[in-house]
């Protein structure tokens, strides 16, 4: 335990020399292919430990519990600190944990060490053991993607803002730094739809649209408030419209969110699931005595 207190102090240590060296972690240096590339080196990295772990000390450390539970404390209260303090873009360090590079480099830690467990817990797997091995495997690959994924293609989800004028494409939006983008489709604002309460407060409004995309597709669509309308990756939600003008508004203000490497997200909350439930099929079967 002292050892992996130690680690991950120097981790911690680095990760502060680096902050003020260099400054927090830019994600945005780390969009398609780059963060392609840093995964395939990452997983090389934890591959090449595992091999070496008989002949050098170090990385035969990294797979056992003495190294994963200080990390884990290390983590635990980085997530505690952030989770108490206010989190923005353009705050100090405890403000932007998700840039800050003690918190970036523990969570690298946690998955080298997920990883080596993983690699040796497959190297021993054996079907006459498959009630413990299956929900282990689902559960440490779960999170182990789960992790790298929702990090790594942090880089290329896109949240933009557009305001369409009814019978008017529009194919432009802003990102959250207030930048221009153009996009792989055009929407066109038809009609903008408000119900309203006795008292005049909006019950429900939304917008009847024409999607067309560079892929030829051509979508007529109404966005309701949480529901979103899918296109090509994108989720196109109803954000707003012209507060002023009410019922009679014929400006609306959709927001869209890409974000292309969710799916593998979502493939290891569903691994994990999938782990869970074997634990308690698995352990539901067990002989009492």
């Amino acid at each position: 335990m002292k050892e992996g207190f130690l680690i991950g102090g120097a981790f911690i240590f680095a990760g502060l020399v680096l902050e003020t060296s260099v400054g927090p972690v830019v994600w945005d240096a780390f969009r398609w292919p780059v963060n392609g590339i840093v995964l395939f080196a990452f997983l090389s990295v934890i591959v090449l430990f595992f091999l070496l772990r008989k002949k050098v000390y170090g990385f035969q450390f990294i797979g056992t519990y003495g190294a994963a539970i200080p990390a884990l404390v290390y983590a635990v209260i980085l997530t505690i600190i952030m989770g108490l303090t206010r989190q923005t873009d353009d705050g100090t360090w405890l403000n932007n944990m998700l840039s800050f590079w003690p918190f970036v480099l523990i969570y690298a830690y946690i998955a080298i060490i997920l990883g080596q467990i993983i690699l040796r817990r497959g190297l021993h797997f054996r079907f006459s053991n498959m009630k413990k091995d299956i929900p282990f495997m689902l559960n440490h690959l779960g999170l182990f993607l789960a992790m790298t994924t929702a990090t790594l293609g942090n880089a290329d989800m896109q949240r933009l803002k557009m305001i369409t004028l009814k019978g008017e494409p529009e194919w432009r939006a802003l990102s959250m730094k207030q930048q221009v983008v153009e996009l792989p489709l055009t929407i066109e604002l038809k009609d903008f739809i408000m119900e309203t309460y006795d008292d005049g407060s909006p019950k429900r409004y939304a917008s009847e649209v024409e999607i067309q995309t560079n892929t030829g597709k051509n979508i007529h669509a109404t966005i309701d408030v949480n529901k979103p309308v899918e296109v090509d990756g994108w989720k196109i939600y109803q954000y707003g419209y012209d507060t002023q003008m009410g019922a009679m508004s014929t400006t609306s203000i959709l927001e869209l969110v890409r974000d292309p490497w969710l799916p593998l997200v979502y493939t290891g909350i569903y691994m994990m699931l999938a782990g869970a439930v074997c634990m308690f099929i698995f352990g539901g079967k067990r002989k009492r005595v």
